[in-house]
């Protein structure tokens, strides 16, 4: 019984890119791409419009519509990207950022994008979100140098944000292999791999080690 039910498990695998530029990204992202990635989130906060719609022309055009871009959201149409990221930035500038979705919907809808965003405190997932994300970062969850929950993150509120939030939350900050299984037991929708993949000597092949355990624990990849 238990396998059973532990077949049904769904989560989204999420590979965030490092914030700067290093050496052969683009071709480590297309080899992400190759091993089976559906889901990565291209931030370069740093970036012009000409540099990232640079970057993106760098990346095979069949893998597009895998990337979610966290500025610039007018390449979203352009590139026929998977999604946009609406950051805290954009948040604060609500109605600028309204305007700029709406500007974009004419040449790309919003139905056939994705839309995402981050929050690092539990009681905000209970408030109603401006977009109707499709899933929503949780943030930090796990201490780098320890590997437990932050403090402020506990987990029974955890467990009944995922149960009754009615929210696609997935976990970022500090996740690595040895807490996916955490992950699932608190029943996240994904997880998200930023500084653990990008500090590994082998990214692709650290990915393939996260996809292995997801396989162990019976966990299926959620496109």
């Amino acid at each position: 019984r238990r396998v059973l039910f532990r077949s049904k498990i769904k989560m989204k695998i999420i590979v965030i890119s490092n914030n700067k530029t290093i050496e052969n990204e683009d071709k480590i992202i297309t080899k992400l791409f190759e091993a089976g990635l559906d889901n990565f989130h291209l931030r370069k906060p740093r970036m012009s419009t000409k540099g990232l719609a640079t970057f993106l022309e760098k990346i095979p055009e069949h893998f597009h519509n895998r990337i979610v871009i966290h500025s610039h959201h007018n390449l979203a149409a352009k590139f026929k990207l998977k999604g946009i990221h609406i950051t805290k930035s954009h948040l604060k500038n609500l109605r600028r950022t309204k305007w700029k979705l709406w500007i974009l919907s004419f040449r790309r809808p919003l139905k056939n994008l994705t839309l995402s965003t981050s929050i690092s405190q539990l009681p905000d997932i209970y408030k109603p979100d401006e977009f109707g994300y499709n899933y929503i970062f949780l943030n930090p969850i796990f201490n780098p140098l320890t590997g437990k929950l932050q403090n402020g993150f506990y987990e029974q509120g955890l467990k009944a944000a995922n149960e009754k939030s009615g929210k696609q939350l997935i976990a970022r900050g500090g996740v690595n292999i040895s807490s996916i299984e955490i992950i699932q037991h608190l029943g996240f929708h994904g997880l998200a791999l930023n500084s653990s993949i990008w500090s590994n000597e082998d990214p692709v092949n650290y990915f393939l080690k996260i996809t292995d355990e997801c396989q162990r624990l019976g966990i299926k990849i959620n496109p």
